[in-house]
């Protein structure tokens, strides 16, 4: 007899099926917890916290597969910092989508 399984992803936000949900790893005051989220509901989990992540200070890194700090590029995390940036030094930056090259740039410069 042949078997087959089938994985369905769900964004835990909206309940919806999607193909592109990962789960994503939140730390408060030591407790995790973790969220399956499509591309859009991450997004909004970004633009709300985001302002927060802004003025944060990176203590480590949790889960499976956790980098040492300082290694590799951006965080997706970082992205929401810089949209922050960007729209408090008057560069006109997307809520959703890829941050431009150029804001990124501007971004690294201002903050070392």
């Amino acid at each position: 007899m042949a078997q087959k399984i089938v994985t369905i992803y769900t964004d835990d936000l909206t309940g919806e099926e999607s193909e592109e949900a990962k789960t994503h790893s939140i730390a408060i005051d030591g407790i995790v917890y973790e969220i399956d989220l499509g591309p859009d509901s991450y997004d909004k989990l970004m633009e709300a916290v985001g302002p927060f992540i802004g003025k944060a200070r990176k203590a480590g890194r949790i889960g499976k597969g956790a980098k040492p700090r300082g290694t590799g590029s951006s965080a997706s995390g970082d992205t929401a910092k810089i949209r922050a940036w960007a729209k408090e030094n008057g560069y006109e930056v997307n809520d959703r989508g890829r941050v431009p090259a150029d804001i990124r740039e501007a971004f690294q410069k201002a903050s070392k």
